[in-house]
């Protein structure tokens, strides 16, 4: 029987995992189920909002000061989702999208890497074409379980409570950066290493 950390992963598997985080220079992530709850609220006048956590934005805004571009695809299109990639300062949002991979090879392109440099965080169905075509994939702790059995790498944490910083703190350690090293260079207005 192979050792285990832990966390429950082997010496080897922890190994792999490391070497595919460090080549990755892309962040994706879906919306519904994974930086949210995945449930929508609705107030006495029929508005429609969402609860995002304050762990996932600060992984997201951790990610950008490493220097990786950070993304959010959703097939979903709502002022909410604009309003809270403005707040993180993430500039690639894409709405309205039906189909994800098509939006990472565009973004590939547009700079300059490859898919093995993305990661790619994804809770349903919609998501699996872009998770089997990216470098490392995770999925929430309550993903639909055609997902969780195909990405590499099942979170701890449930979607829309701590599994976008749970990727971004694995991606951090694996590429030598601690996030309180990362908010001091933002403090002190140094930004990104890109």
């Amino acid at each position: 029987m192979a050792n285990k950390t832990r966390s429950g992963q082997t010496p080897a598997r922890t190994r792999r995992l490391t070497g595919m985080l460090k080549k990755i220079r892309l962040f994706a992530t879906d919306v519904d189920g994974v930086l949210t709850d995945s449930g929508l609220y609705y107030s006495d006048s029929g508005e429609q909002t969402k609860r995002f956590n304050v762990w996932d934005g600060l992984g997201l805004v951790l990610l950008k000061h490493a220097g990786l571009v950070t993304v959010i695809i959703t097939m979903d299109d709502t002022p909410l989702v604009k309003i809270r990639s403005a707040k993180l300062g993430i500039t690639e949002l894409h709405q309205g999208v039906k189909d994800k991979l098509a939006v990472l090879h565009e973004l590939a392109s547009k700079y300059g890497i490859q898919l093995e440099e993305i990661a790619y965080v994804g809770d349903d169905v919609p998501d699996l074409p872009a998770l089997r075509a990216v470098g490392f994939s995770a999925a929430p702790a309550n993903a639909r379980e055609p997902v969780r059995k195909k990405v590499r790498y099942v979170c701890k944490a449930k979607g829309g409570e701590g599994a976008v910083r749970e990727v971004a703190d694995l991606i951090l350690a694996a590429q030598g950066l601690s996030p309180a090293f990362l908010i001091e260079q933002a403090k002190a207005g140094r930004g990104s290493r890109s």
